[in-house]
């Protein structure tokens, strides 16, 4: 069994819509504090561009954790 975590920062764009960044396997003593200050300074520096224009606010972040039970590896 193996499980995995990621961080997922979630924002809208130009149009409106959502979009997301994911972080695998971030820090166990990460904080919402530290996340938003990334977030911060992810919509200041406007470095990312995507498919509804530049990105323009936060919507959340969020830890998504899987789970993999392996039935058979060959």
């Amino acid at each position: 069994m193996t499980e995995t975590e990621t961080l997922q920062m979630i924002f809208t764009n130009f149009e409106g819509r959502n979009t997301t960044i994911s972080v695998p396997d971030p820090e166990p003593e990460l904080g919402s504090e530290d996340v938003e200050a990334v977030m911060d300074s992810i919509i200041a520096r406007n470095i990312f561009d995507t498919t509804g224009g530049e990105i323009t606010g936060k919507v959340r972040a969020q830890i998504v954790s899987r789970t993999v039970n392996t039935l058979a590896e060959f």
